[in-house]
């Protein structure tokens, strides 16, 4: 029977398709700890209170790469190049969701408009992040090789879309509530669509290095459409939804360290 569990153990069993599946998450973290180094260094000057929160969330995608890259150091894996149609990060970019890397990579101050559409982008990105970890850790939080990096990568995903939420229904009341629900309808529009694409893609590489037979590939590929559109249908509202967290201010202070893998 298919089920995520069985399919995460299958790819955890595989040096080959482990390899792969930590290659593209270490990518996809050190891009994101390169984005929001950049956002902080350009941050106009009146919102420069958020400067230190934005070096966190940079500082902890930047930990999660390492950490990735240390789960395949601990099994005597390299890291291999990364299939461009399964780069979420790229993909996103293209459709003109979040931040421009041109911009980033200027010395321009970006504009206030420009955070918010950085923190509503990451609103939604941390979400599919947030939800894909705490289903990793229901299923392999206590396995003995990725159970630590996982709960530890879970934990701070949380922190992060708990920031995201805070600071938006901040932004929110000083004036930028339009903006900000354009941006997210915007974001989780576009968001889902590559989800939809990069999972695919990501199926397809696993499928021809774990040999799964074309039944078995049809039916992942039928369950990937079908999830795409119940989110197209509503299910991407709760990736705009914004509630006040819990936990207040969940990326003040310096980041934690990686777990001893």
């Amino acid at each position: 029977m298919l089920s995520a569990r069985s399919l995460f153990q299958e790819i955890i069993d595989s040096d080959d398709s482990y390899r792969l599946f930590c290659s593209i998450a270490a990518s996809g973290e050190a891009q994101g700890g390169w984005e929001n180094a950049r956002i902080a260094a350009l941050v106009p000057g009146s919102m420069r209170g958020l400067v230190p929160k934005i070096t966190r969330h940079g500082a902890d995608e930047d930990k999660h790469g390492r950490i990735f890259n240390g789960l395949l150091r601990k099994r005597h894996l390299d890291p291999v190049p990364v299939p461009p149609e399964t780069d979420y990060t790229m993909l996103l970019e293209r459709e003109g969701i979040g931040l421009a890397h041109d911009k980033l990579r200027g010395d321009e101050p970006l504009t206030e408009e420009d955070i918010v559409v950085y923190l509503s982008h990451s609103r939604v990105t941390e979400q599919r992040a947030a939800d894909q970890m705490d289903m990793l850790v229901t299923y392999f939080g206590d396995h003995p090789e990725v159970g630590n990096a996982i709960r530890q990568i879970s934990g701070d995903e949380d922190n992060h879309l708990a920031y995201c939420h805070e600071e938006l229904l901040r932004l929110a009341a000083e004036g930028h509530g339009r903006t900000i629900q354009r941006v997210l309808r915007e974001s989780a529009l576009a968001e889902i669509r590559v989800y939809r694409d990069v999972s695919l893609a990501v199926m397809s590489h696993m499928g021809r290095l774990l040999h799964w037979p074309k039944a078995k590939s049809a039916v992942l590929a039928a369950g990937i459409h079908a999830m795409y559109a119940y989110e197209r249908f509503g299910g991407w509202h709760r990736m705009v939804s914004l509630t006040m967290p819990e936990r207040r201010g969940a990326l003040d202070g310096p980041p934690t360290p990686a777990p001893a893998l």
